[in-house]
């Protein structure tokens, strides 16, 4: 890509890829500069090492639907 333009891809119940390298502003205003050709940012809120993914979504159980016998007897 010529352009400056950066690619972004979305992975269903994935992170969010992007190409790199790439600054990623946190919430609290710091920069994390990441020299990758690609990084991982993570969309599931569960990685130990925000805002980037380290593959907590793929330990994650899926949750039960509300309302079924299995997820009323507190599993």
């Amino acid at each position: 890509m010529t352009d400056g333009r950066r690619r972004v891809r979305v992975v269903p119940k994935g992170p969010i890829l992007v190409e790199g390298p790439v600054d990623v502003q946190r919430p609290d205003g710091s920069v994390l500069h990441c020299d990758r050709f690609q990084v991982a940012v993570c969309a599931c809120g569960f990685s130990a090492t925000p805002p980037l993914c380290d593959a907590s979504h793929r330990r994650r159980r899926p949750r039960k639907p509300t309302g079924t016998a299995e997820a009323a007897d507190g599993d």
